[in-house]
């Protein structure tokens, strides 16, 4: 007796991990920034001038940084909302955001990490070209990193693929859940490399009135 399998089975994609991204094209808000940053990165190199990747103070609700952390607050709303997260009972504040430089003289690289108690992670890029370093993202599933096989073509995204990088531009925005583990390759220091990394956390709403 032949049996006749399904020559044709249909896709279905889950547990889909997102990375979203946008260019803000505003020269003078770059400019604005780039220089409002000096202060903070001067600071940091004197405490620490033997570092490979200056990192400031908390920037939250310093005026200069305002609109953008308003623009994060909203955005990690709407995406989290977009994810199919119900946060009816729930607001998303913004409780970290700084900005640090790698070291000219070369070296500056974050190892992979996650960001723990958060929810919508990301950053903003002030300083950057092809020739600095490149933020690195990794599979999240411990169990498919567990049972790596060889990938037939790096060069192509597949549901191999365990790992991908991005060359962004200044004004390049991205935002990730803060659960998917990142890192930044080892810079050159060819050029300038500064950005703006922050994080987000949705907070019940019972817990806020308790505060």
């Amino acid at each position: 007796m032949k049996i006749n399998f399904p020559k044709a089975l249909n896709t279905k994609k889950y547990f889909i991990n997102p990375i979203w991204i946008a260019h803000h094209d505003d020269k003078l808000y770059l400019q604005k920034l780039n220089k409002t940053s000096n202060k903070y990165i001067n600071q940091a190199k004197k405490l620490n001038n033997k570092a490979t990747v200056f990192h400031s103070k908390s920037l939250i609700n310093v005026l200069e940084f305002k609109d953008l952390q308003n623009y994060i607050i909203a955005t990690s709303q709407n995406l989290l909302t977009e994810m199919g997260y119900d946060l009816k009972e729930f607001d998303v504040c913004c409780t970290e955001l700084w900005v640090q430089e790698f070291d000219l003289k070369g070296g500056g690289n974050h190892s992979m990490h996650t960001h723990w108690n958060g929810h919508i992670s990301g950053f903003y890029f002030l300083k950057s070209s092809d020739e600095t370093s490149k933020p690195v993202f990794h599979d999240p599933r411990p169990g498919a990193v567990m049972n790596l096989l060889p990938e037939l073509d790096k060069t192509k995204l597949s549901y191999a693929t365990s790992q991908i990088n991005f060359n962004p531009k200044p004004g390049t925005i991205m935002f990730f859940p803060s659960y998917l583990p990142h890192e930044y390759t080892v810079d050159l220091s060819k050029k300038p490399f500064r950005f703006i990394h922050f994080n987000c956390q949705a907070f019940p709403k019972t817990l806020k009135e308790k505060r």
